[in-house]
């Protein structure tokens, strides 16, 4: 279905915020263009940094990245969660291995003025790569993970596939 080189940030995204989500996402569900939220963040992402080319590799799409080798990634959300810092591991990760010495990922959220700088480090890397195999033990399980209790689940565009009885 899904191969370690076909992991992109997206997936991880999913791992880290919901791993029913990266399940039904896997098995082409994939109702995101009727989210608000994704329409919104889609809007802040086109409008900060316009100056700067996205770069794309393959699976994984980076926001930019700088000439010191900071990945750059813009997010719509106010503050910083544990699934924004996985991407921007799982970026720098995948810069190493076409031969590029990522130094960490800066998140920049434009709703506050804020960034935050992550560090790729040796753990980080480690990180990474688990969090690939992870991505891949959800893709191959028979069925989908568990539901997230409804407090877990405010504004998820897959709403309708855990939630209607």
């Amino acid at each position: 279905m899904i191969d370690a080189e076909d992991v992109g940030g997206v997936h991880i995204k999913y791992l880290y915020h919901c791993r029913r989500q990266l399940w039904l996402y896997l098995r082409g569900i994939r109702p995101e263009h009727m989210s608000g939220l994704v329409q919104f963040g889609e809007a802040v992402h086109e409008t900060s940094y316009t100056r700067s080319a996205a770069i794309d590799l393959g699976a994984a799409k980076l926001d930019f990245i700088d000439g010191q080798h900071w990945v750059h990634e813009v997010k719509s959300s106010t503050r910083p969660t544990p699934a924004d810092q996985a991407q921007g591991r799982h970026y720098c990760h995948r810069l190493e291995q076409i031969g590029i010495d990522a130094k960490g990922a800066i998140l920049h959220y434009p709703k506050t003025r804020r960034t935050h700088r992550y560090p790729y480090t040796p753990e980080a890397a480690r990180q990474a790569q688990a969090d690939i195999g992870d991505v891949l033990t959800v893709a191959g399980a028979p069925v989908s993970p568990d539901r997230l209790a409804r407090s877990a689940w405010r504004g998820c565009s897959f709403t309708d596939y855990c939630w209607t009885e």
